[in-house]
């Protein structure tokens, strides 16, 4: 890492395992595999890093995707034990779901880097405005609709869960909510899907990143060795153990919370987050 001195290196190895603790936490609690914290952190870790401009967001996107892998796994047992996945959208989401995470990861590979953040700030912002300011009346239906409609849904939820870097909770958590189903089922079924987003789409970014490789050969690595495409599997390795160990506590900690209280708490981590990109967007960093 040029320009980085060995304190600063340890401060940017002990960031990255504080949010390892953190995003575990967060993927119990909201069911979003933790992206949504990782992709924002990750980006000022390797702004320090020196990573070019051109690649930083999908490699921050990649390195959470691969990130989520174990984290997801954990957090969807946790919940499952519970009894709170609904199963019978797992079976007609996967399909559509992993079709979506295929075509978000060929688009990863000729995207510009500014899109990326203008879908998570698009998605961020509106989920967030669903989460604080719901009424009761706010539904599209009284349950999620069958055949075709269900299916485009999924597609969309892993498309842009791939563009974004999190596990699909955001949005399967909304589009259950909107449909009234239970903020909790939303949040453990979401966990399940998370898993189905993680794995081919961290996958697809290291297929995307290939090229990326080839103009910005120190790029992968934050310019340590071992990185595949757009992962950096030092990135990765700092977060994963304590998301493991801190998503059953994120699971316990959303089954004692009110209904109204995770909502809230969700839509107000999403509208901070957005805002650090809409930052980013206006200074172009």
């Amino acid at each position: 890492m040029a320009g980085l001195d060995i304190s600063e290196l340890v401060e940017l190895a002990l960031l990255l395992i504080a949010v390892g603790a953190l995003s575990g936490l967060l993927a119990g609690v909201f069911g979003i595999g933790g992206g949504a914290i990782l992709v924002p952190v990750f980006y000022e870790c390797f702004r320090m890093a020196g990573v070019p401009l051109e690649v930083r967001m999908p490699l921050c996107i990649g390195t959470s995707l691969a990130v989520i892998i174990p984290t997801s796994i954990r957090s969807f047992q946790a919940h499952y034990k519970r009894g709170a996945v609904d199963m019978t959208i797992l079976r007609t989401w996967w399909l559509p779901i992993v079709i979506g995470v295929i075509s978000g990861s060929v688009i990863a590979r000729y995207a510009p880097e500014r899109l990326f953040k203008i879908v998570f700030v698009a998605v961020a912002y509106s989920a967030a405005a669903r989460l604080i300011f719901a009424r009761e009346g706010w539904k599209f239906g009284d349950d999620l609709p069958d055949g075709p409609l269900m299916r485009v849904y999924g597609f969309c939820v892993g498309i842009l869960s791939t563009l974004m870097g999190i596990g699909g909770g955001l949005f399967s958590n909304l589009l259950m909510t909107f449909y009234g189903r239970p903020i909790h089922q939303a949040v453990a079924t979401s966990s399940a899907l998370a898993v189905l987003i993680s794995i081919p789409g961290a996958l697809g970014y290291i297929y995307a990143g290939w090229p990326a490789a080839a103009n910005y050969p120190a790029v992968t690595a934050l310019q340590i060795p071992f990185a595949l495409g757009y992962v950096s599997l030092i990135g990765a390795v700092l977060v994963m153990p304590m998301s493991l160990v801190t998503a059953p506590l994120g699971v316990r900690a959303a089954h004692a919370m009110s209904k109204r209280t995770l909502e809230a708490a969700f839509g107000c981590y999403l509208f901070i987050v957005g805002s650090r990109f809409v930052m980013s967007l206006l200074g172009g960093q």
